[in-house]
């Protein structure tokens, strides 16, 4: 059974106007079904709890990101590295 996610209409009017939004909680809240439901055709979902994407992630962080409009990435603590490259995208985009 799955349960409504009440945040998932505020997330998804901040993803219209912010370029970066991260998503915090504990173990098993609800954060993945969260993120795949706020992926689909407009954010590719990626999850680096899949080891080819996780090694490209470490290999080449900015090259991951850089292009890239809309991506929902889980699971990114397995890469912090990402999180430099894509304030750096950010940051050369604004």
């Amino acid at each position: 059974m799955k349960y409504p996610r009440y945040s998932e209409p505020r997330l998804r009017e901040v993803l219209t106007d912010t370029p970066a939004v991260g998503l915090i909680g504990p173990c098993q809240s609800g954060k993945t079904t969260l993120a795949r439901q706020v992926s689909g055709a407009e954010r590719r979902y990626l999850t680096l709890d899949d080891s080819g994407v996780l090694a490209a992630a470490r290999a080449d962080p900015i090259g991951m990101v850089q292009g890239v409009n809309a991506v929902v990435i889980d699971e990114i603590q397995h890469a912090p590295e990402l999180m430099l490259a894509i304030k750096q995208t950010v940051d050369r985009r604004t």
